[in-house]
């Protein structure tokens, strides 16, 4: 049963990507632009995006790419961003917010300044954002807001004492705002990938099981969105294998951490 609305058709959607410059974000981009949707592109670099949007190939010749710089850890930035959308746009019709930050950290090496900005940009970060559209999209009563998790966020693991909370606390985020949105007629999405091969994770020194190029993620979010998702989560093998861990007893959780996680 979907719990949203599904996408059945993309072209002329007026779509929002806020962290499209790498990663996951620039993979649903090129993605986006090949279904025939319009993008505004933002992240931190405008130069950045201006390389980027002008290496997307559109599908038809009546699809727009602009791009807005924009660091969503300034509520000032945050506002002038959705100001320069909304002269762009008289609609919104997908925020898909990806921005974020990864550092892995233990208890031993627990720093606060790292904490800090990791829960400044992947918590409060979208929370900025949703704050910001939520008058826009309430007021023309549609529209889907799409958020970018992990499957981190469904139980503590290694490394991941402060990455894993603020993705736990995102998806928290999503079902109280899917409660709330879902009779006003907005969508609201969590996306919550294993490991993807980007910049974040190739400074991670293990192995990482069932890695999917960003292309692919692109994929698998845009699938979602088409059959309404309200949780899109792959690889399936391995985030169905950290969902089932997330509903064991907790001493049978940590035999099995400390058993097959090599980290």
């Amino acid at each position: 049963m979907s719990l949203n609305q599904p996408i059945t058709n993309f072209e002329q959607l007026n779509v929002w990507i806020i962290g499209a410059s790498s990663g996951i974000g620039k993979a649903c981009a090129s993605w986006f632009a090949g279904q025939g949707a319009n993008l505004i592109l933002s992240a931190r670099r405008l130069e950045n995006l201006e390389e980027l949007k002008h290496s997307i190939q559109l599908k038809s010749t009546n699809q727009h790419i602009h791009s807005v710089a924009l660091d969503v850890t300034s509520s000032e930035q945050v506002g002038q961003a959705l100001s320069q959308v909304q002269s762009i746009w008289n609609k919104v019709d997908i925020v898909l917010f990806v921005s974020g930050i990864y550092t892995p950290v233990r208890a031993d090496d627990f720093d606060m300044d790292v904490t800090s900005k990791m829960i400044d940009t992947n918590l409060m970060g979208p929370m900025r954002i949703v704050s910001a559209v939520m008058p826009s999209l309430l007021k023309q009563g549609f529209g889907h807001i799409a958020l970018v998790g992990s499957v981190a966020g469904y139980s503590g693991l290694p490394k991941s004492l402060v990455y894993g909370p603020t993705k736990a606390a995102l998806l928290n985020f999503a079902e109280s705002l899917y409660y709330d949105l879902k009779p006003k007629g907005i969508n609201v999405h969590i996306i919550c990938p294993g490991f993807v091969e980007t910049p974040a994770t190739a400074i991670n020194d293990f192995q990482m099981p069932a890695l999917i190029s960003a292309d692919q993620a692109a994929i698998e979010i845009g699938a979602g969105l088409q059959r309404g998702d309200f949780e899109i989560h792959f690889p399936k093998k391995f985030s169905y294998f950290l969902k089932f861990l997330r509903i064991l007893p907790y001493p049978i959780y940590f035999w099995l951490l400390k058993t097959f996680v090599k980290i």
